[in-house]
């Protein structure tokens, strides 16, 4: 297949710059923390266990993308890995410099020439000359794919990038305002404050990674899950205000209980008491060490919890990196959500279609992806979200909670208000 065309009436690519960058956060040697490398300050002490690493704590990198067009507009996006990139059969860690100078030796001649009206067939078409010869393909295609959605937004003449995955996939809903997910990293306390002041739907993320953040049978865990709950109570100024707690445990709660699957939701049992009268989210309450026996696990702590009458939401995350694993999520009926991490899926497209799948089968979507991205993918993704109606969608990037919020917030309610305008 091919869509190149050299007419010179259609807005074509021109050239194809790129430049390393940073991200938001970290990279972090998941295998090396669980293993016990020691947290001193912002850093890690110990051996990197990951292919990839040489230290267990590694700036995260991300990689700008910029499309000239024929018009002169250039089109950007930023290509970006998770934080615990390597880890959950995920793609390994990239080196932004290396990345760079690849997209512009290899990817130049291919796109050159290339008509940007239709941002479906050119993310396809890109992702087929990156599988070929690119180590960090799915990174790549991130990045790619966000410059080439800001393109087809750019020659639509809308300026709306929500408005052509709405198109292009005929989604028939409306753009419209979805719940944001903040996220509080280490600062469990702080920066929960700060969520509850502003109002943040779903909350805290909590960044439960090590096993004295959940205690030997949960304890401790359950304890946090009180103080958020009491904390929602004494400063909110609404009483309509009741948020979600979600919570992300890293597969420690199923590891604490020595994963048993009865244990296990004895745990999550207690965890949903101490949230009452919230609802209450587990992301990634265990991890079974590889997709099937992971849906398989996930599947069977879900029914567990709903004959005891428990109304928790379970949540995928490792496991599911790609859109096919996430359809097999779905399909099983093994959660209640499945998180959309969309560094892990690559090209963009890959995640519009694994949220219509979700849709589809019931289950909600979750618009992940990572603190260790930029303000570009956040902006690009968030398109994604007020386009596909999902569930819940994450503020990202960063872990200091009020620069992604702010990020993710401003970008959904331009997007809803160009809609409203330009319908």
């Amino acid at each position: 297949m091919t869509i190149k065309v050299e007419m010179t009436s259609l807005t074509t690519i021109q050239k194809v710059l790129a430049s390393p960058g940073i991200g938001s956060f970290f990279f972090d040697d998941q295998a090396a923390i669980k293993a016990g490398a020691r947290r001193e300050g912002a850093a890690y002490v110990g051996r990197a266990e990951t292919h990839g690493f040489k230290a267990v704590r590694e700036p995260s990198e991300s990689v700008s993308v910029m499309l000239v067009l024929s018009d002169g507009y250039i089109a950007k996006g930023d290509c970006a890995s998770v934080q615990y990139t390597g880890a959950g059969g995920r793609e390994p860690r990239f080196h932004a410099a290396e990345l760079a100078a690849q997209i512009e030796q290899q990817m130049a001649r291919h796109l050159a020439g290339l008509d940007v009206r239709h941002f479906r067939e050119t993310a396809v078409y890109a992702e087929k000359i990156l599988e070929d010869s690119f180590g960090a393909k799915r990174a790549a295609a991130y990045g790619i794919s966000q410059a080439l959605l800001d393109a087809a937004s750019h020659v639509a003449g809308h300026h709306s990038m929500a408005q052509v995955i709405k198109e292009e996939w005929r989604i028939e809903q409306p753009i419209g305002v979805v719940p944001i997910y903040g996220q509080c990293g280490d600062e469990r306390y702080t920066n929960v404050d700060k969520m509850i002041l502003k109002g943040v739907p779903v909350l805290p993320h909590g960044l439960i990674n090590t096993p004295h953040l959940v205690g030997a049978n949960g304890e401790t865990l359950e304890q946090y899950v009180k103080w958020v709950r009491d904390r929602i109570a004494q400063l909110r100024t609404s009483d309509h205000y009741h948020p979600v707690i979600h919570l992300d445990v890293y597969g420690l709660i199923g590891a604490c209980a020595g994963g048993s699957i009865e244990a296990t939701a004895d745990i999550i049992e207690r965890l949903e008491r101490a949230a009452g009268p919230h609802s209450l989210g587990i992301e990634h309450p265990m991890d079974a060490g590889s997709r099937d026996a992971q849906i398989k696990a996930l599947g069977a702590l879900r029914q567990a919890l709903k004959s005891r009458g428990s109304k928790v939401a379970i949540i995928a995350d490792e496991w599911a990196n790609t859109a096919d694993d996430v359809h097999l999520f779905a399909e099983a009926g093994a959660v209640d959500m499945v998180q959309i991490k969309t560094p892990d899926l690559g090209s963009l497209h890959h995640a519009i279609d694994a949220i219509l799948d979700c849709h589809r089968h019931g289950v909600g979507p979750v618009l992940g992806g990572t603190c260790a991205e930029t303000d570009l993918s956040a902006r690009a993704t968030a398109n994604i979200g007020v386009a596909t109606g999902v569930t819940q969608m994450l503020a990202k990037p960063g872990m200091g909670f009020d620069e992604g919020f702010s990020i993710v917030f401003n970008e959904m309610n331009r997007a809803v208000r160009l809609a409203e305008a330009l319908r």
